[in-house]
């Protein structure tokens, strides 16, 4: 009976997960009246702004993730080995983008650095640009962290840190040739999971106007009606994708360990 009641309420929670997606998937499939058809994807593919923002949300994603580990790598690895008393502070701090809004920190960097203060970077491109990685970098560093943190915790840092260093490594050799190897499955989860994130944010990259994914889907929106459901489905299939590509790497990774 209780297997049964475990089972009916299983299929009820993939029921009302998955019907909402299958009905997502078969109206991008409309367009064409009468019939299924790739017809809105072709006209989303086709559109250049698709492949500017697109191609520029990307480009942010990668800068974030790489800004995000020589950032935080180094902080958990400190933290860990030298100050354990001030990992409950680091973690405070670190999971504040969970309860302060987007928006709050955009207008925070707009109040901050519009073009009358004294660091306008709002006046330029580049400025704007690095505005919106810093934000990105903010609003990943709760994920990132955990991973990487919980990666630490499953190898002795103090000891391959007192082997390396007895063998004259310097902290940039240890960081990059025994810790980060060491933590890479943990570091790539985060930074999977910080894709997702930055190829669907809208808030940061709306309000300081940047060309990214997430304002161009929500214009879509405003303005078409299959269009933006083949948009949806394609951020919906890149986070999955993500989260596949943590799970593949995590079990491959196990079996490689194994052997040994």
């Amino acid at each position: 009976m209780k297997v049964a009641a475990a089972w009916a309420i299983f299929l009820l929670g993939m029921a009302y997960f998955i019907l909402p997606l299958v009905g997502l998937v078969e109206f991008s499939l409309s367009m064409t009246r009468g019939e299924y058809s790739l017809e809105a994807y072709r006209v989303v593919f086709a559109d250049p702004r698709f492949r500017d923002t697109f191609s520029y949300s990307v480009l942010m994603a990668v800068l974030t993730i790489v800004f995000g580990v020589v950032l935080v790598v180094p902080t958990a690895f400190w933290v860990r080995l030298k100050l354990p008393h001030w990992r409950p502070v680091i973690e405070f701090v670190t999971l504040l983008p969970l309860v302060i809004p987007a928006i709050v920190i955009v207008f925070g960097y707009i109040r901050l650095y519009n073009t009358s203060s004294w660091l306008p970077l709002t006046g330029t491109t580049s400025g704007t640009n690095l505005l919106l990685l810093f934000g990105y970098a903010t609003l990943s560093l709760p994920y990132m962290y955990r991973a990487i943190d919980t990666g630490l915790r499953t190898i002795d840092v103090a000891t391959l840190t007192e082997a390396a260093q007895s063998l004259g490594a310097g902290w940039v050799t240890i960081l990059a040739r025994v810790i980060l190897p060491n933590v890479l499955v943990s570091v790539l989860s985060g930074a999977f999971v910080t894709f997702a994130i930055v190829m669907g944010e809208f808030t940061l990259a709306a309000l300081l106007d940047r060309p990214a994914f997430g304002p161009y889907l929500q214009l879509m929106g405003a303005n078409r009606a299959y269009e933006p459901f083949a948009l949806a489905t394609i951020a919906f299939i890149i986070t999955w994708a993500c989260m596949g590509l943590i799970q593949l790497v995590t079990r491959f990774t196990k079996h490689d360990k194994a052997p040994r």
